[in-house]
């Protein structure tokens, strides 16, 4: 179903009961609750459906190739990134369209105070874990999490195991298991949004090298456009595509209005729900909240776009004699969490530290089509007898790492330019250090004859910008992600996190978003 047609210069649409702003993780998940109530849900989303089909396997298939990596209303870096222009993914899904399919929740652990990294800053989770692990249940079931209990040792407690079992494990997995069990290290499977049954009519994973960074070609892995937005679309939910918000109308302590622009029109509509959910993305939500004016009505107001986190994250690959995945089989399967929160071994720093997980060997003809001829051709002989890990190190929240407008919408269809400024403390560097080393020990035990490793610098695992919190005067959203100074706005994605723990946050935005979407219900 489409969202009403209202092509008129500016229009304004029928009220619904809910308008979700993104079709990630955070609004797929925001909406569903409502969506299966019977509710009329309005979901808004800058993109459009990812085409899927061979080309997906090929080097224009890595994320930043497709056409659903946009810059058209690009972000300024000030600090922190690869280059001094940073796009948005915008397509039915959002970014789960090419994540790795990771989903760890946070340790119990997490949702408590941790004074060495939490500093001045007055990050606060406003509940704890056994508060959201029915979310998190229920958010593995609708993603058909692939994993196993009962191996990591960091495991929080959980009311039901995983639905799926994981796919075959990887000859080069295994040997990394064997290696870090050498060392004295408790290797487990990484749980995974990926299918590997044929059941309902789904294609099993290929077990192909292409996953991480691509859009599945076959569908096998469980994205947001895959096994939620189309099953709320059967649901009675309107989708508009090809739809940018560009501000929040409000008035008396309520948002009356998204006015949105729909690509290549030129024109613009505004649509109205009784209650609104923004979840753009950690980026898109606190420039779309500030080119509002929201600041102004919220008692944190200063904290909007402020305590960016993104993790502090490196790749650390081995070079091994023979291949180690001659058959080019996805291996991105094995996790270690036996520094998470900290290790004997370890002095500086002490305390929480973060997570490895394996990383898969990049395939050849796609670094032979990323790099300079010369280069590329040369490290493309060499790169299929690499294999190796991310490291994952938590980071601080920081109010001078932020999202703030740099000035006026440059037309009545556009955005307010907006610029990204970030920087790691030492102690996530140190953090980083102590996980490299590591990573390097356990791939030279597996045989590896050189490790290398080089820093991270996208903002994939971006958080923290809108944070929940219990001080009305440090965080602009309240324990349920309602959104201080209007009653019916909330912020369901990444930015509403207030800390970013040591695991990926896919899993988490998902289970918050449906806590704060039953709660919708209450008022919808």
């Amino acid at each position: 179903m489409s969202a009403p047609n209202t092509r008129a210069g500016h229009a304004s649409a029928p009220e619904y009961d809910l308008v979700v702003i993104g079709s990630g993780f955070g609004g797929s998940m925001a909406a569903a609750p409502a969506v299966f109530a019977g509710k009329r849900v309005l979901m808004i989303e800058s993109g459009d459906w990812v085409t899927r089909g061979p080309h997906n396997w090929g080097p224009s298939g890595m994320s930043e190739r497709t056409p659903y990596y946009s810059k058209e209303a690009a972000y300024e870096v000030a600090a922190g990134g690869y280059g001094r222009e940073l796009g948005a993914y915008t397509c039915v899904g959002g970014a789960s369209i090419f994540y790795g399919g990771v989903a760890l929740r946070l340790r119990e652990r997490d949702f408590e105070p941790y004074p060495e990294l939490d500093g001045d800053s007055g990050a606060c989770w406003p509940y704890r874990y056994a508060d959201l692990e029915p979310y998190y249940a229920e958010a593995e079931s609708l993603l058909q999490i692939a994993g196993t209990t009962g191996e990591d040792p960091t495991e929080p407690p959980r009311t039901a195991g995983y639905p799926q079992a994981p796919g075959p494990l990887a000859p080069i997995s295994a040997r990394i298991v064997d290696a870090a069990r050498a060392l004295g290290l408790r290797p487990f499977r990484l749980p995974l949004a990926i299918n590997y049954a044929a059941a309902d009519g789904r294609t099993p994973c290929p077990a192909c090298s292409t996953c991480d960074g691509f859009a599945c070609a076959v569908q096998a892995k469980n994205d947001l456009s895959v096994v939620m937005v189309p099953r709320l679309r059967r649901a009675g939910m309107h989708l508009a595509v090809n739809t940018t918000a560009l501000r929040l109308e409000h008035q008396d302590g309520r948002v009356t209005g998204v006015v949105c622009t729909e690509r290549g029109s030129g024109t613009t509509v505004t649509y109205r729900g009784k209650t609104v959910v923004v979840a753009g993305g950690a980026l898109a939500t606190p420039r779309l909240l500030l080119a509002s004016g929201l600041e102004q009505v919220n008692p944190a107001g200063h904290a909007i776009g402020r305590y960016l986190m993104r993790h502090c994250n490196a790749v650390v690959m081995g070079g091994f004699l023979s291949r180690p995945a001659p058959h080019r089989e996805f291996h991105k399967q094995i996790g270690i969490h036996d520094y998470y929160f900290g290790h004997p071994g370890v002095s500086h720093p002490t305390g929480r530290l973060g997570c490895l997980q394996q990383f898969g060997t990049p395939e050849p003809a796609i670094v032979k089509d990323y790099l300079p001829l010369g280069l590329g051709r040369l490290v493309a002989l060499i790169v299929s007898h690499t294999t190796g890990f991310i490291v994952m190190a938590e980071d601080r929240p920081k109010a001078d790492n932020r999202v703030e407008l740099t000035g006026p919408a440059p037309a009545a269809d556009t955005l307010p330019p907006a610029r990204i400024t970030h920087r790691y403390d030492p102690r996530d560097l140190a953090a980083r250090a102590v996980l490299v080393r590591a990573a390097r020990r356990i791939l030279r035990k597996a045989g590896a004859l050189k490790t290398y490793s080089h820093p991270i610098r996208t903002f994939s695992h971006a958080l923290g910008t809108v944070r929940m919190g219990e001080d009305p005067a440090q965080a602009p959203l309240d324990g349920w992600g309602a959104f201080r100074g209007l009653e019916n706005l909330y912020v369901t994605d990444a930015s509403a996190l207030p800390r970013s723990g040591g695991v990926n946050p896919s899993l988490t935005i998902a289970a918050n978003a449906l806590r704060t979407g039953r709660r919708l219900l209450e008022v919808l």
